[in-house]
């Protein structure tokens, strides 16, 4: 017989196998963060890292990096290198930026856009959201500019590959989609309220060249695509416009698709393998689980507002934290609430988990840390950083990343990396 910690290892390793759709790619190691919300997709860093679950501008600070320009993308880690984008607003330039990992020391700057920044943007958006996705050979990311979506490959070294235009863009709250890395291609999302609506796109991960493109209705709406093994295929999750669809990633080819989101969704979907979970927070508050399986049959649904922060799946349990400062338990098959609890202030960051320990970080600059389980909420700490932040904190190689802004005179970016 197998101890109770060896089958709930174990279960998880089957759990991530039969969910995750990316296979092995060179250059990406164990404990990468190569992508928008990590390895596998789903906010979970890899397991067996002991990153501190307290600190303070002076404690448990391995270094702090100033980060010009405004963004609210989260880091990208692979291998030695931090990958950042980022917008300086006062020259209307769109920018990556490599970092060291082991210091923090900028390694070059890549200027990919200038100019024709379209309108002022909204309070809570940026010009640089989108994070960056990496192959282990090439970055990617997306950017908004020129009344469009745009995807751009750069090499490890900053230079330029390919820019391609993905579709028209009329703002309603700013971009903020990351592309995804799927096979041989690049996938984007680019919904818009402009004439003849946006579109979905799969690119040549070495050309840029579109492969497949698919035309989506005339809506407002935010979410980046995941890519998940499900149901005995590899289905693109996307959620909002009213619908929730599944697309076959390397074709375009619509797989299923059921009404029963919002119009507007940020949040990116997590799946425990058998329902896929979404959120919502316009003109209606949902979250809600829908089978994966192409039968439309929705398991369970309520009116909870999970609009922007992403959602964390474990061992047949939901987590998520709302915008408006509380945290929530459900029971993953039937959403009954195991417990709901106040954190205060409010959240877009997406929370992040290590081993059954989540960190969810509000827009005030707070780090609340605590237990991923059923039983109850259980607070290990609360850590304070800066006086914003929007992007998601990163954990790998035992460390965290955060990026945060101070506002005094003038507001500033730094990138922390916080370890013991």
């Amino acid at each position: 017989m197998f101890p109770p910690k060896a089958l709930a290892s174990l279960a998880a390793i089957l759990f991530t196998a039969s969910t995750s759709a990316s296979p092995a790619l060179e250059g990406i190691g164990k404990d990468d963060w190569p992508w928008w919300r990590g390895p596998n997709h789903n906010g979970i860093a890899s397991s067996g890292q002991k990153p501190p679950v307290r600190w303070t501008e002076e404690q448990n600070i391995v270094w702090k990096a100033p980060i010009p320009g405004r963004g609210h993308a989260s880091p990208t880690i692979v291998g030695e290198r931090i990958y950042l984008p980022t917008a300086d607003e006062s020259t209307q330039t769109q920018s990556v930026l490599c970092l060291e990992r082991a210091t923090g020391k900028l390694i070059w700057r890549s200027d990919l856009h200038q100019g024709s920044f379209n309108k002022e943007r909204q309070k809570h958006a940026t010009w640089a959201s989108p994070s960056v996705a990496c192959d282990g050979q090439r970055l990617f990311v997306n950017l908004y500019n020129r009344d469009a979506i745009h995807t751009y490959a750069l090499d490890l070294n900053g230079k330029p590959i390919w820019e391609t235009k993905v579709t028209d863009f009329v703002s309603h709250q700013g971009y903020g989609a990351s592309p995804v890395i799927h096979r041989s291609l690049v996938l984007v999302t680019a919904d818009t309220k402009a004439p003849g609506g946006g579109a979905f796109a799969g690119l040549d991960r070495k050309t840029g060249k579109v492969v497949w493109k698919i035309n989506r209705p005339e809506l407002p709406n935010y979410p980046s695509p995941v890519v998940f093994h499900l149901d005995g295929r590899d289905q693109m999750i996307v959620t909002g416009c009213d619908l929730i669809s599944s697309f076959d990633p390397m074709t375009g080819k619509k797989l299923w698709e059921f009404p029963g989101a919002t119009t507007e969704c940020v949040v990116t979907a997590v799946t425990d393998g058998t329902r896929v979970f979404t959120g919502g927070g316009y003109p209606k508050n949902h979250t809600m689980a829908m089978r994966a399986d192409g039968s439309g049959k929705v398991d369970w649904i309520n009116k909870q507002r999970v609009y922007v922060p992403s959602m964390i799946v474990k061992d047949g349990h939901l987590f998520a934290v709302a915008d408006q400062g509380f945290t929530i338990c459900w029971d993953s098959a039937t959403g009954e609430e195991k417990w709901k609890e106040r954190l205060g202030g409010q959240f877009f960051a997406s929370p992040t988990m290590v081993n059954d320990v989540i960190y969810a970080t509000s827009v005030s600059g707070a780090t609340h840390v605590f237990r991923a389980v059923p039983e109850g909420f259980e607070r290990l700490a609360k850590n304070q950083l800066g006086d914003q932040v929007y992007a998601s904190p990163v954990i790998c190689g035992g460390r965290i990343y955060l990026r945060v802004a101070r506002q005094g005179d003038s507001r500033e970016e730094f990138l922390y990396c916080i370890g013991n």
